[in-house]
């Protein structure tokens, strides 16, 4: 469901999907490419959320901004993600029940762990992996997790316009 609040309505760029089951309102825009999938949980009331081109946020996330939130370009939001971020550089992902707490800024290229938890405020650098709860930098991305980054992005890329010519069955 795609909802206005406040005079404001969420901009979807044509090639994007974004699934039935999703709930949509406010302040959004959605970039060229990406998906948003069922479940996904984007309340723009308080603050704008951007999300750029060829990026996913995956089943049962939520995105929520009391300031605004920049999901960049090629970034993948794994499964049940709970993110209050700032700012989500480019080329990263967030992994399955990561939850990133108010304030939290991602450098370009990174990974968050599974389950890793991100204090209020928290500033990670490019091409780090971040781990645990509370989340720490536990050291640089390889070559080994940029395959695995670009993968799980392309392989997303891939079904975006397969599910979005599928349509509805009405």
């Amino acid at each position: 469901m795609i909802r206005s609040y406040d005079g404001k309505t969420p901009v979807v760029h044509p090639t994007a999907f974004v699934s039935e089951a999703a709930y949509v309102l406010g302040d959004v825009e959605i970039g060229e490419g990406s998906s948003i999938w069922p479940g996904v949980v984007i309340r723009a009331d308080a603050a704008k959320i951007t999300i750029g081109k060829n990026s996913n946020v995956q089943d049962n996330s939520v995105l929520h901004a009391d300031t605004p939130m920049n999901i960049g370009d090629h970034v993948t939001i794994g499964h049940l993600v709970m993110c209050h971020a700032t700012e989500i550089g480019d080329h990263s992902l967030l992994g399955n029940g990561a939850t990133l707490n108010q304030g939290v800024k991602v450098g370009e290229g990174s990974i968050v762990a599974a389950g890793a938890v991100l204090v209020e405020g928290m500033e990670v650098p490019e091409n780090s992996v971040v781990a645990g709860m509370p989340g720490r930098v536990r050291g640089e991305v390889q070559e080994r997790h940029r395959k695995l980054m670009d993968g799980a992005t392309n392989s997303y890329i891939r079904r975006t316009p397969l599910f979005k010519e599928q349509g509805d069955l009405e």
